[in-house]
């Protein structure tokens, strides 16, 4: 019985260790793998974001404008001294300009006006707005005209009477917002990027709380989808990345296994059997002509072996270089010798007149 068991425990013994160690090495590929993996996902992640970065221009931009106007006049009346005017920059953090060139833009101006009798005895003013240069040059120049959203006395006392109660707690207050559209198409230009503005209201009576300026991008292709899709872009995008890194690192570890895809040792090794089998066939063929040869001119006159004699010296005399460039074979003669019909050198049978 002690005789049977060691035997068994033997063989678990193996069976264990083999399994143990099979075991051990599929973790240790599969944790490599993950690795892998993980790195290619990160990478295709952040070649999308920094794509998305670099190509995506700022969808919109707003600003507050502050008007300043002339106030060394006589102030008896409610009329301003001056237009007023603002000056807006269109950097970002003070160094890019916030509209990159080729893409279109829509620049509107919103302004908060007070419900007052000035402003609705107004009725039309004009806004202008030049956007300059670096060097302070004039790009563009626009006006617009503008006036606020007409209402009824009727209304306007309903109006104050179902929003009393808000009134006068202060949430809200008897006001318009109106939008003034500056320009609908906006493009800079590379090579003088508009870097500010000088935004003007043609009117010395109108009465403002605050204004704002909007800059709104207008996307089209590639852009487009990037902003109306983003999820489905960034997937795609992602997935186009990671797809693309796989392929790289695939054929890395092939190369580095295999020696690539089609080693070149391979290629080389036939094409030299093939060049040795020619070669070889070249002499086999030479070998016949010349036993032919040795056969069929034993009883041939001296002159035919004298005109035999110097082909063989001209022959001997033929680089192996140029044998070679001729398709021909240099092997070693030990008697007369003929030349093969399909040699390209064409040798004549002296005569009385070339003895001369």
């Amino acid at each position: 019985m002690g005789g049977v068991t060691g035997p068994v425990f033997l063989w678990l013994q193996v069976v264990l260790g083999v399994t143990l160690l099979r075991a051990r090495r599929t973790l240790l590929q599969a944790a490599i793998v993950f690795c892998v993996l993980a790195l290619l996902v990160w990478v295709a992640i952040f070649l999308y974001g920094s794509f998305y970065y670099s190509y995506m221009p700022t969808v919109s931009f707003s600003t507050p404008v502050h008007y300043h106007y002339s106030s060394d006049c006589d102030a008896s009346n409610s009329d301003l001294c001056s237009f007023p005017v603002a000056n807006i920059s269109l950097l970002k953090n003070g160094k890019e300009p916030v509209m990159n060139y080729g893409q279109p833009y829509r620049i509107s101006l919103e302004l908060e006006i007070p419900e007052s009798p000035v402003n609705e005895q107004l009725g039309m003013f004009m806004i202008k707005m030049s956007c300059y240069t670096n060097d302070g040059q004039t790009v563009a120049t626009v006006v617009r005209s503008a006036m606020l959203h007409y209402r009824s006395g009727l209304l306007q006392t309903l109006n104050t009477l179902l929003f009393s109660p808000l009134l006068l707690t202060g949430m809200t207050e008897q006001k318009q917002l109106v939008e003034v559209e500056l320009f609908s198409d906006y493009k800079t230009n590379s090579y003088q990027p508009t870097v500010g503005a000088v935004i003007e209201i043609q009117s010395r009576r109108l009465q403002v709380y605050s204004a704002q300026l909007g800059i709104h991008a207008f996307f089209t292709g590639i852009r487009y989808l990037l902003y109306n899709f983003p999820v489905t872009s960034a997937v795609i995008g992602v997935a186009s990345n990671f797809a693309f890194l796989s392929v790289i690192v695939l054929f890395g570890y092939l190369q580095f296994i295999w020696g690539g895809l089609w080693p070149p040792e391979q290629v080389r090794v036939r094409v030299m059997m093939g060049n040795t089998t020619r070669l070889q066939r070249r002499r086999e063929e030479a070998l016949k002509h010349i036993s032919f040869s040795q056969k069929s001119l034993s009883d041939e006159p001296p002159v035919l072996l004298e005109a035999l004699h110097i082909y063989e010296t001209d022959v001997s005399e033929e680089k192996p270089a140029d044998l070679q460039d001729r398709g021909a074979v240099a092997v070693p003669l030990e008697g007369p010798q003929v030349p093969q019909p399909g040699d390209s050198m064409l040798h004549q049978r002296r005569g009385p007149w070339m003895s001369l």
